[in-house]
């Protein structure tokens, strides 16, 4: 009999041991997908509506922004997937795992901090109009 088999989470679809019911990283990935992927940009929205904040960077910035997620993710998944079989990681893969997923964590963090600074320009020269 196959130890594996496909059971429904409800924030992931996963392979998961027979029996296994351990805290892993797959428990927070869909909320931080959903939160990052989807409520970041709604809240842009609203403020691109009020300050326009927009420029021909803004592109590249959310590009930036959409790999760091992406690239976040990704080493989530494979961390929780890594969790659930029990793998024994050496340090150098452990390390590099962590290290792929700081990077994405960068990149998150810089193109957040030059969407603020867009909207903070925004926001001040809407100010000095008035």
């Amino acid at each position: 009999m196959n130890k594996y088999r496909i059971k429904w989470n409800p924030s992931f679809c996963l392979w998961l041991k027979e029996g296994f019911s351990a805290k892993t990283t797959l428990a927070v990935v869909h909320t931080h997908y959903f939160l990052l992927g989807m409520v970041f940009f709604l809240l842009l929205v609203l403020l691109e509506k009020s300050f326009s904040f927009t420029g021909p960077k803004t592109g590249r910035v959310l590009d930036v922004y959409h790999i760091g997620l992406n690239l976040t993710v990704v080493m989530f998944v494979v961390r929780g997937i890594v969790q659930v079989l029990g793998t024994a990681l050496s340090a150098g893969m452990d390390a590099a795992i962590s290290g792929i997923a700081g990077i994405g964590h960068i990149l998150l963090g810089i193109s957040m901090v030059l969407l603020l600074m867009q909207i903070r320009r925004s926001v001040a020269g809407k100010d000095e109009l008035k």
